[in-house]
């Protein structure tokens, strides 16, 4: 009886399944229930056995490759001449004569700018006659017999008249070479802003000398690498005006205190600058190197693992990934360094991640390489 009970339930289903086809599919009728768990449990049949769940996943590794890491701090700075100076006039006069171009390269001591001298050198040639008087005089006073030998007073006078004379040639030597306007030491002028047959006045400004041919470039880094940075610590200088082009350095000096308002201590560094490129004023963007380390433990950036502000490593360790949390350091151009958590020998996973578990069992199916740095 039952299984006469069976047959005609699974002629009913059947005959469901039949009429839904014939009609209910072409009107658009629900499937019936019956006939939706026959599919189902055909299509549980039907599907195929996936994976056994213990089996290796496969992944691809890479070895921990080492490398050298150079940790830098980066800065904005500016360009000063090593040597700096406005060329003023010491004295009132009017120019005579200008030894000068604009943007020329100058000696240390040549002169630049003449004065009127004619007055004081008149004065000058008087100061001469009359110490060269007293001179003579002095000398006649001594040279005298020793009967007519004058008295040792008007000895005294006389050579006190004689260093009075001369201290006035002195004084007269001095005025001159105040009229006389050298450059204090060698680099390059800059614009003129005086003219042939002006008078000026003490403080007048002449023209700019810098001397560029080294160049001081100043900038700030943040307190908290006071410790790390040091005279001779090298210093990369980059321009937009310049592209690519990058200039090498050295600190020179330190400042001996953090600046309050902004935290910062200020460096100076010095650039050599044969072909005149830097110009004292110019706007740079600095890199500073903090620390270099040559055997630093380098992984690809797409093995980490972050978790919020912590970062995990997948390492294979006898066939099976190790979840391993790590220290970060620099990172680099597709790279990584890590400072704490792996071994040089340890190879990390790099694809697969998605599916692995702490302590599962893996199946390398790639080794990735890559070119040393």
């Amino acid at each position: 009886m039952r299984v006469v009970t069976q047959l005609a339930v699974l002629a009913v289903i059947g005959g469901l399944g039949a009429g839904w086809h014939l009609y209910g599919e072409r009107i658009g009728l629900p499937k019936p229930l019956a006939l939706l768990g026959l599919e189902t449990r055909q299509n549980e049949v039907q599907r195929p056995a996936g994976p056994p769940p213990n089996a290796p996943l496969p992944v691809a590794v890479a070895p921990v490759r080492i490398g050298t890491v150079v940790e830098r701090a980066e800065s904005v700075g500016t360009v000063r001449a090593r040597e700096s100076v406005n060329i003023t006039a010491k004295v009132a006069g009017i120019i005579t004569a200008i030894h000068f171009q604009e943007g020329q390269m100058v000696r240390e001591g040549q002169v630049l700018v003449e004065l009127d001298s004619a007055s004081v050198r008149a004065e000058y040639d008087q100061a001469r006659a009359a110490a060269d008087d007293a001179r003579l005089q002095l000398q006649r006073a001594r040279a005298l017999p020793a009967g007519q030998a004058v008295a040792q007073a008007q000895i005294d006078r006389l050579d006190a008249a004689l260093r009075q004379a001369e201290g006035r040639v002195r004084q007269f030597q001095a005025r001159l070479e105040e009229l006389r306007i050298t450059a204090p030491f060698s680099g390059r002028v800059g614009l003129r802003t005086v003219s042939i047959g002006a008078l000026i006045q003490p403080g007048t400004l002449i023209t700019t000398l810098d001397d560029t041919s080294r160049v001081r470039v100043e900038f700030s880094v943040p307190e908290i690498f006071i410790a790390r940075v040091r005279p001779g610590s090298q210093v990369t200088a980059t321009s937009v005006a310049y592209g690519a082009r990058r200039f090498e350095g050295r600190v020179t000096v330190a400042d001996t205190r953090i600046d309050p308002a902004t935290r910062t201590l200020r460096l100076v560094s010095e650039f050599d600058n044969p072909d005149d490129a830097l110009k004292p004023g110019m706007f740079l963007n600095v890199q500073i190197v903090l620390e270099t380390r040559e055997q630093a433990l380098l992984v690809p950036e797409e093995a980490l693992d972050p978790v919020g502000d912590r970062n995990f490593l997948y390492v294979v360790r006898q066939g099976r990934a190790a979840r391993q949390e790590v220290q970060v350091g620099q990172r680099l151009a597709g790279e990584v360094e890590i400072t704490r958590g792996i071994e040089p020998t340890d190879q990390v996973v790099v694809r697969g991640l998605q599916r692995l578990r702490p302590n599962a069992p893996v199946r390398v199916t790639e080794v990735l390489t890559r070119p040393m740095s």
